[in-house]
């Protein structure tokens, strides 16, 4: 391992496009990232998360298992995303929760969304093609393609205008 990623955990099994740039502190493991993204310090993707080319992901994010990030997305700083509604650390017996205790809540974020730093991203959501996600905005349920939301919980402000 050089000087220049010692400080990156990155499994055998990730799977990187070409170009990719990856900054230091970051974990990534049993992902997918495409061609020309950006992996900001301190991030983590998760087994079976994937995201795809030319896309952002700033420091300080978090992309969970089950969370699908199409072409040409911007993530901004410390934006989590999260795949299970009712976390609990243990089974109703008291024994450890297992992977296969709990149901998969999977996340897509669809082509040129943005998604500002510091939200939050619920299970079961799809984010639409060029949508607005607001800074600090906890996104709750499904945004529409070409719209801009914001707030806790995240609202319709206005559409996106035509560029």
């Amino acid at each position: 391992m050089s000087d220049d990623n010692i400080y990156q955990s990155i499994s055998d099994d990730v799977q990187l496009g070409e170009n990719v740039q990856i900054h230091k502190f970051v974990n990534l493991y049993g992902c997918s990232i495409g061609d020309n993204t950006k992996i900001g310090t301190f991030v983590e993707v998760q087994k079976n998360a994937s995201i795809g080319k030319n896309c952002k992901i700033s420091s300080h994010s978090f992309i969970c298992e089950g969370t699908n990030i199409e072409d040409e997305v911007f993530v901004g700083h410390g934006v989590k995303f999260i795949n299970d509604k009712y976390p609990r650390a243990v089974n109703k017996d008291g024994s450890m929760k297992e992977d296969a205790d709990w149901n998969l809540q999977t996340t897509k974020v669809k082509k040129r969304a943005s998604i500002g730093s510091g939200s939050v991203v619920l299970g079961n959501i799809t984010i639409g093609e060029n949508a607005i996600v607001g800074a600090g905005s906890v996104v709750t349920k499904d945004v529409e393609a070409n719209t801009i939301v914001a707030g806790n919980p995240a609202k319709l402000i206005r559409t996106v205008n035509s560029e």
